[in-house]
């Protein structure tokens, strides 16, 4: 059979461990609120400068699927041509 003081110590210990596990995510809660929007902000500014270069890189892909559209890559379904690994 279990001391009862011994059993309540183990508790209280886990409890005070717990305790502080959830200041700490409070804590940690309360600096992301603080960062997200700054993120936020960061975020909006990639995603500008991503859909511009996406523009450029689709308008260059079509210019060479234009050019190629005669060649040797157009018999073989407009793929171009990669080495297979074995």
């Amino acid at each position: 059979m279990k001391d009862i003081h011994e059993v309540l110590r183990q508790k209280q210990a886990k409890y005070a461990q717990l305790g502080k596990q959830i200041e700490m995510l409070q804590q940690a809660a309360e600096k992301l609120r603080e960062v997200a929007p700054l993120l936020a902000e960061n975020d909006d500014e990639d995603n500008a400068v991503l859909a511009e270069g996406d523009d450029a890189s689709t308008e260059a892909m079509a210019a060479k699927a234009g050019a190629s559209s005669g060649g040797a890559n157009a018999s073989k379904g407009g793929r171009p041509a990669a080495p297979r690994w074995p």
